[in-house]
């Protein structure tokens, strides 16, 4: 069946289309309605079905002839560790570590805070939490005590899971430490913490409330699965959210399973049995839905990786990880490939290993820039996918479907909307937009299963956040165009659409020719404000390593190749070359907060940013070339 046939059931009966794609899943009862309004005037999916999430990720795989298959590599470069699991001995390590939560007085219903690296008991603690019907929330590790604070309050987890440390590089994070001031923070107590000692760093335990991981391991019983309604929450993720409070993202069991299932066959083009690698972290969407559950309910063999695309040790890494585990589909932020490229440009470390196994490379996260596509496309030899989706989502709302066919790539367009997604393009007052121009990218509702059903504890703002503004349509937040033939380009959040003497111009745009130039490794453009033309554009670069070129020479290219492509319209005068641009700890380049230095407005650092020190540097650098302060005449 072609991609379009497949899209056009999606939409025409999609009641019928998602319950076919639920019987791919087993089910302890099957749902007696498939799309459904709760109590709330909310859509849910799969009314009165009964699973367990952690029964389809490994128990229903041991009961079926995978239970010697490995279900779990361990990679960690930066403890020089690897472990593997199959299916059948990460079942029993999470059967007894959901032992420790029910001995510990978890249930179904209640939750729990896990704020742990990237080692396979973060996984098995995540899995022992489905097992039980418990509500895991992920915090990724590392982040401040008050953001780990504000969770806990959100939250109120009856449990806290923790690791004594984590290494960033050769960094030592005292998990510990910031638990403790965490919780001296925040209202809610958890009844205790479970710590996990990793052999480079012991941890001091407070009496009373925190016990030793593997003493409690070695005192529990096995637990078995619990049923659980379609309905109940599996997690809470928190996202961001623009008042500064993060938004609890809930995720269903059983929309979730199903989601996930027919990503991995349709979007990713991946069979059980093979190895697929999703090169992020557990503490975000990503790494919960492609580390985790997509490929462990799918029947793949995946790989938990505790490194980085460079310096442990090199560039190769990646390149190396696919030789070993013989990868047949990598999914990374396009931020990861930059980061590759800046220190081995001529793509020499890739020489050194055998990559032939991948048959894809799919990038999300940050809008991928079509040099960086082309070059890892070139490199590979083999397709690139540009996706996009988000937290809320789940998966994948625009793919490059490859499991039912390998549709034309087009650089910088992030693919055709997915099965079950409605995507439209509208102008401000919510028109739609003829192909080629630019406006709000909305989905219309109702979402298919796996996209959060509501907000924990908070569905007013739910409703504000996200479907209050086009009535009948989901905001996504974002900006973007489709062209004639239906192909979707993401411009960017919508705020970053810059008004230059009235002409409303994306700063991604830009963003894509500055990227394109030889010298360049990764680059962002923001607008500042201007009292002449309301805002400019401003361009901040990062050189390629090896490169020597004087600022103002590449000014001038960078000026010229604006003037050329995007036109004079977008008076783009101004480039500073910088060492490093600041970024979330995912690979998101924090263009906002940019816009505050160089306007000299007021900002909170995010929690969620991988070194706070870039900021002081951003703030010495645009002083000292004058931005934001002298304005265009």
């Amino acid at each position: 069946m072609t991609y379009q046939e497949f899209y056009d059931r999606s939409m025409s009966d999609p009641e019928s289309f998602w319950k076919e794609q639920a019987e791919a899943i087993a089910w302890f009862e099957k749902p007696s309605q498939i799309l459904f309004k709760d109590e709330k005037g909310l859509y849910r999916w799969y009314k009165n079905g009964k699973l367990n999430t952690c029964y389809l990720a490994l128990d229903y795989h041991v009961e079926n002839g995978r239970a010697d298959q490995v279900a779990l590599f361990y990679d960690s470069p930066v403890t020089n560790t690897k472990k593997q699991y199959t299916y059948s001995e990460l079942l029993e390590e999470v059967r007894l570590f959901a032992g420790v939560l029910k001995a510990r007085g978890v249930e179904k219903g209640d939750t729990v805070i896990i704020y742990m690296p990237m080692i396979p008991e973060t996984v098995i603690a995540m899995l022992a939490c489905a097992r039980l019907g418990a509500i895991h929330s992920v915090v990724f590790g590392g982040f401040a005590p008050h953001e780990l604070a504000i969770r806990v309050d959100d939250a109120k987890p009856k449990l806290l899971l923790a690791a004594s440390g984590g290494l960033e590089i050769d960094k030592v994070i005292d998990y510990v430490k910031i638990v403790n001031a965490a919780l001296e923070e925040s209202a809610h107590q958890p009844d205790a913490c479970i710590v996990y000692q990793r052999a480079f760093f012991k941890a001091p335990l407070k009496e009373g409330r925190d016990f030793d991981w593997e003493g409690q391991l070695a005192q529990a019983e096995p637990a078995d699965y619990v049923e659980v309604a379609a309905t109940d929450p599996l997690y809470i993720l928190y996202t961001s959210g623009t008042t500064g409070r993060p938004k609890g993202v809930i995720r269903d069991n059983g929309g979730h399973a199903v989601a996930l299932k027919f990503s991995m066959q349709y979007i990713y083009g991946v069979k059980p049995g093979e190895v697929y690698w999703a090169a992020s972290d557990v503490g975000w969407v990503v790494g919960h839905s492609y580390i985790i559950y997509g490929p462990l309910i799918h029947g793949c063999s995946t790989i938990l990786y505790e490194g980085k695309p460079v310096r442990t040790p090199d560039a190769g890494a990646f390149w190396r990880m696919i030789e070993e585990y013989k990868v047949r589909v990598l999914f990374t932020a396009p931020t990861a490939i930059r980061a590759i490229k800046k220190e081995d440009s001529g793509g020499k470390l890739k020489q050194k290993y055998d990559t032939s196994s991948l048959k894809y490379l799919f990038l999300a996260g940050e809008r991928c820039d079509v040099s960086t596509l082309n070059w890892s496309q070139e490199l590979l030899g083999v397709p690139v996918i540009d996706h996009w989706w988000q937290t809320e989502s789940g998966w994948p709302m625009l793919a490059n479907m490859v499991g039912l066919e390998l549709l034309p790539i087009r650089p910088g367009s992030a693919g055709k909307p997915v099965c079950g997604y409605d995507l439209q393009i509208v102008g401000p007052n919510g028109e739609p937009l003829p192909p080629r121009q630019e406006g709000t990218v909305l989905v219309a509702t109702p979402l298919p299963p796996g996209n959060l059903p509501d907000l924990w504890n908070d569905t007013n703002r739910f409703i504000s956040s996200y479907l209050s503004a086009y009535p009948g349509y989901y905001f996504t937040g974002d900006g973007g165009y489709k062209d004639e033939d239906g192909y979707v380009f993401i411009t960017g959040r919508i705020d970053d659409i810059i008004n230059v003497a009235g002409h409303r111009l994306s700063t991604s745009a830009m963003e894509e020719v500055v990227a394109s130039h030889p010298a360049v490794a990764e680059c962002a453009v923001i607008g500042i404000n201007d009292r002449m033309k309301g805002q400019i554009p401003v361009g901040f670069v990062v050189l390629k390593g090896g490169v020597n070129k004087s600022e103002s020479e590449l000014e001038k290219e960078l000026i010229q190749m604006v003037r050329e492509k995007v036109g004079p319209v977008a008076a783009f005068k101004r480039v500073a070359i910088t060492q490093r641009l600041p970024k979330t700890r995912s690979g998101k380049i924090l263009r906002r907060i940019m816009r505050f230095i160089a306007d000299q407005e007021p900002y909170n650092p995010p929690s969620t940013i991988e070194d706070g020190s870039v900021l002081g540097e951003l703030e010495d650098l645009m002083k000292a070339k004058a931005i934001g302060e002298m304005k265009e005449d």
